[in-house]
């Protein structure tokens, strides 16, 4: 599935010295799943940091949102 990150969601990236492989690995291998509205929030734990991923799934692709 391709995925594409908002410009917000490079920026928080950056800022928060997360990697495009980190998202990657926590929406293969999340810790829960929860739906807000349209959107989905993934947690997920790398190198005992939790980081929260916000995503819009549309038909072809996955939106990041934001990265927390």
């Amino acid at each position: 599935m391709i995925i594409a990150y908002s410009e917000h969601a490079k920026k928080r990236m950056k800022q928060r010295g997360i990697t495009e492989l980190e998202v990657e690995y926590i929406l293969m291998f999340p810790r829960y799943i929860k739906k807000i509205r349209d959107r989905k929030e993934v947690l997920g734990n790398i190198k005992n940091r939790t980081i929260r991923i916000i995503i819009l799934k549309k038909e072809n692709y996955i939106s990041i949102i934001t990265v927390i």
